[in-house]
């Protein structure tokens, strides 16, 4: 009886609204209406692109490394870290704050920027920015391969999400926003210095019968990314090195709507998905929306064991990119001088102070 409760209880499952390649690269396609249906006012935040040439081949061979990291000696992965950047380069585990202020053990992560090895050599921007600023870290000596993988991928769902930007802005523009205030979101993620990817990988853990029903944030908590697009990968799951289904139906993305509906979100394995972030939705005066998901963990008995590797790259303005916040959008307003002006830099510094803690 409890279980049928709890199917009941289940949010919805929806499928993303998906996007062509083939039509994605052509950059007077008009693609308004999928734009506006999945990243639009009352959309998901989330559309995914289809049959993009070579994307499954680059996705496998990235995050079959990620347990490879994971299981490094704790020695070489502490050589890996950089807590001068707040973790936000190399090898990171334990030092994020979840939604219930513990410190998050569920996932390790693996950041480098996979455009720029060197964002700058500006020791006062370095020391200003250092979560951008700072050089990458890579484990050349235990596992080089990580390197190429993460730059082809990386710089990959950077050439598509630049063209999804694209045709972003030609909606925006259709609604009358002008070219918002300052550039086109093409235009500011094409000359930012800025970008991050993050490979993830979240610990195997151990359930039985009596396992209590996991929250839906079990695995990474409610957030709305800040930054301006995040391409996304779909989690890629291993059992004892072996890679298997999902072996939960209810673990994966979820999603919370305009409406304060949570939804389930799929879609294939060789899709690429990209979010909307909040940084977007601000220059875009609400046109584009960026919303809370947050991912649940495989929590049934035949889940023990289960890991799960996935590829997020976040896309964002310049550290030096000026950020006008309209008082209309209520994102972070305890973070907003009167001005109502920040730079990219100064305002995701403020964040990262909300969310990870200040020592080491």
């Amino acid at each position: 009886m409890q279980q049928h409760e709890e199917e009941q209880e289940r949010p919805p499952t929806v499928r993303a609204v998906t996007i062509p390649f083939a039509d994605l690269r052509v950059p007077d396609r008009d693609l308004g209406d999928k734009i506006e249906e999945g990243l639009g006012p009352h959309g998901l935040g989330i559309v995914t692109i289809a049959d993009v040439p070579e994307f499954p081949e680059l996705r496998k061979r990235l995050l079959r490394l990620a347990p490879r990291i994971a299981n490094l000696p704790e020695e070489v992965k502490k050589q890996l870290e950089d807590p001068d950047s707040r973790y936000n380069f190399g090898w990171s585990h334990g030092k994020e704050k979840l939604e219930s202020g513990k410190l998050d053990t569920f996932k390790g992560s693996f950041y480098a920027n996979p455009v720029l090895d060197v964002p700058t050599t500006d020791d006062v921007l370095v020391s200003r920015y250092p979560s951008y600023c700072r050089p990458n870290i890579w484990p050349n000596d235990n596992l080089p391969e990580l390197e190429i993988a993460f730059k082809d991928l990386g710089k990959l769902m950077m050439e598509v999400g630049l063209m999804l930007a694209h045709h972003c802005d030609r909606y925006v523009m259709r609604q009358g926003v002008g070219s918002y205030d300052g550039d086109s979101l093409e235009q500011t993620i094409a000359r930012s210095r800025c970008h991050k990817g993050r490979l993830l990988y979240y610990f195997p853990r151990q359930f039985s019968k009596q396992t209590d029903f996991e929250s839906v944030s079990s695995w990474c908590g409610w957030h709305t990314d800040h930054g301006s697009l995040t391409g996304l990968t779909c989690g890629l799951f291993t059992k004892n090195s072996m890679e298997v289904p999902c072996p939960d139906s209810a673990a994966g993305l979820y999603i919370r709507t305009r409406d304060n509906q949570v939804v389930k979100v799929v879609f294939d394995e060789d899709q690429l998905a990209y979010q909307i972030g909040e940084t977007t939705e601000i220059l875009s005066r609400g046109y584009l929306c960026a919303t809370p998901h947050c991912v649940q963990a495989p929590s049934s008995e035949n889940a023990s064991n289960v890991d799960r590797s996935t590829f997020a790259l976040f896309m964002q303005p310049d550290w030096n990119e000026k950020l006008k916040f309209p008082s209309e959008i209520p994102y972070h307003q305890e973070l907003i001088p009167p001005n109502g002006t920040l730079t990219f830099g100064e305002y995701s510094e403020r964040l990262v102070d909300k969310y990870y803690q200040t020592t080491t």
